[in-house]
């Protein structure tokens, strides 16, 4: 058992810490002298079960602009804090008739209603001056984002406006101007959100599609917590399990509970199995899926870039050998990010500048998750292909999806009368063959439709999820901490695996202690991923990716 020590140092440097001392002590145990400003709020969970109480310079009221600078219709500036209700008395007033910029003002009689929208006018709280007319908004802790008192300033969004009233808020002395993501840090320290539901948060305001949008939903919305929180759980019953037969040995525990804790193993371990294979998934939801399209010269590569991009990405001439470089292009295709490499002609070349440019198109198309060949469609068609062998050969090795372009200039029915398709996919490995006219535009809302479904089939990317799918989308920090929890059950199993006997090779009290231990590091480095556990060292470089004002 652990008492508590709060031991009060000079006033100017208050901190405030949770000592653990010896039970034993607990009679010789006093409290001191806590401010009045102190809230339950402001202590902070540790590993152990314990608070570590935060100083008042912590947990000073911030404000910050919430909405990006620049002109618009309204910006929102937030204070959270002890002291924010003290900035409403003071700054916000009832609408008054007239335009005079100074003048007597009328504050609104009695605290706000939390959570009910006010229209008002915001002024100076030293001058009275009217600094705009908006709207404002009380929301009661610890039922608010930061779990703090919070108020919401709703004014028009000119640098002028924004620059005064900021202006006033830093004139309060017990006010100071938020670091990036601080207001989210503070929604995380008093429990309102977890590190995956941060994430999550982060994810969605700068998601750019719609997969991402969805998986940053998803977090956001706890699912990813659950999920991480159930295996958790069930790694803690298989440790209950065994630390049973540790304290009251094998003569009062049925025989089936060592095995019932293994198997509850096996189940978590195949779980984390799958969610570390869904990873390259993850990282093609979070990053984007990388397409190179390679092909002879003048196939019009450039021009499919130039399509889908809708706009002059890259050079388009006649002449062969324009594009001399990788040209990287980020898009949306039915809602998935995808980056595009548009790539130089493979042809054999004397030219030394093009030698470089297609020996690096190469290696563009070696490191792509999909691989897109155009080929001029008259350069196939007939019992004889212009197409060079270097080019056969990279289409066998990739495997790639291809695209016939100018089908302009051929026959209506060419793909119907000749065996283009057939070769295509059983002589040169093509996984997939459409027909268009980047020209005229035939064929090309059905190529990217089935494109789309190709890109989702093919990478297993479903159009949504549901909770009792395995979550989509982890990073590369949740991957860290599953591929630990995977190592450490693993030995736990070895541990406890039976020999070619048949028996378990748990010669000692010890072994069973030891293999009870495995465990326990699994179920910790779950906890890390949501921050169940001390995380101290990384929330710095989680919140420092937050701009100012979330």
């Amino acid at each position: 058992m652990l008492a508590k020590w709060f031991v009060r140092i000079p006033r100017t440097t208050w901190q405030y810490y949770s000592l653990r001392v010896p039970s034993s002590s607990r009679a010789t145990a006093r409290a001191v002298h806590l401010p009045a400003t102190s809230s339950l709020r402001g202590i902070r969970p540790t590993s152990d079960g314990t608070g570590l109480v935060l100083s008042d310079a912590q947990r000073k009221t911030i404000y910050a602009l919430s909405t990006p600078p620049g002109k618009a219709g309204v910006a929102v500036i937030r204070i959270s804090g002890v002291d924010a209700l003290q900035v409403w008395r003071a700054v916000v007033c009832r609408p008054t008739k007239g335009r005079s910029l100074v003048k007597a003002r009328i504050h609104i009689e009695g605290d706000p209603e939390p959570w009910r929208m006010y229209r008002c006018e915001v002024v100076h709280p030293e001058t009275q001056e009217l600094l705009d007319s908006g709207l404002a908004i009380y929301f009661k802790g610890p039922k608010s984002f930061t779990g703090d008192d919070t108020v919401e300033l709703h004014v028009h969004s000119g640098r002028a406006v924004i620059a005064s009233v900021l202006a006033a808020l830093g004139s309060f002395p017990t006010l100071r101007l938020a670091e990036p993501g601080e207001f989210t840090r503070r929604a995380f320290e008093s429990g309102r959100l977890d590190l995956t539901e941060v994430e999550g948060l982060h994810d969605l305001i700068n998601a750019d599609t719609s997969s991402q949008r969805q998986a940053a939903l998803q977090a956001a919305g706890g699912i990813l917590k659950d999920r991480f929180e159930s295996l958790r759980a069930t790694i803690l019953r298989s440790l209950s399990l065994v630390e049973a037969l540790i304290d009251f040995g094998e003569e009062d525990v049925e025989d089936h509970v060592l095995d019932e804790a293994k198997a509850l193993a096996r189940q978590t371990y195949g779980i984390l199995g799958s969610l570390l294979s869904d990873y390259r998934r993850s990282e093609i939801v979070r990053t984007g899926l990388r397409v190179a399209i390679f092909g002879p010269p003048n196939a019009g590569k450039s021009t499919l870039l130039n399509f889908l991009a809708k706009r002059e990405a890259a050079i388009v001439t006649n002449i062969p050998g324009t594009t001399r470089d990788v040209l990287e292009v980020s898009l949306d295709i039915s809602g998935l990010p995808v980056i595009i490499s548009d790539t130089a002609g493979i042809r054999a070349t004397d030219d030394v500048v093009e030698t470089i440019g297609i020996k690096r198109a190469l290696e563009a198309v070696e490191k792509a998750d999909l691989k897109l060949c155009v080929i001029d469609i008259q350069d196939i068609i007939g019992s004889s292909p212009v197409l060079s062998p270097d080019l056969i050969a990279i289409i066998r090795h990739t495997r790639p999806i291809v695209l016939l372009n100018k089908l302009d200039s051929a026959t209506p029915n060419v793909l119907e009368e000749t065996e283009l398709v057939h070769r295509l996919v059983q002589e040169y490995g093509a996984v997939g063959v459409w027909a268009v006219s980047l020209r005229t535009g035939a064929g090309v809302d059905a190529f990217l439709e089935e494109f789309g479904d190709h890109l989702r089939e093919r990478f297993a990317l479903n159009d949504g999820l549901n909770e009792e799918d395995v979550p989509l989308v982890i990073n590369a920090r949740h991957r860290e901490h599953l591929i630990s929890a995977s190592n450490f059950i693993s030995a736990f199993l070895d541990q406890t695996t039976a020999s070619s006997d048949g028996e378990v090779d748990l010669e000692t009290p010890q072994d069973l202690v030891l293999a009870a231990e495995e465990l326990r590091y699994a179920a910790q480095s779950i906890g890390k991923i949501t921050g169940r556990i001390d995380v101290e060292d990384i929330l710095d470089t989680i919140f420092r990716e937050f701009c100012i004002g979330k």
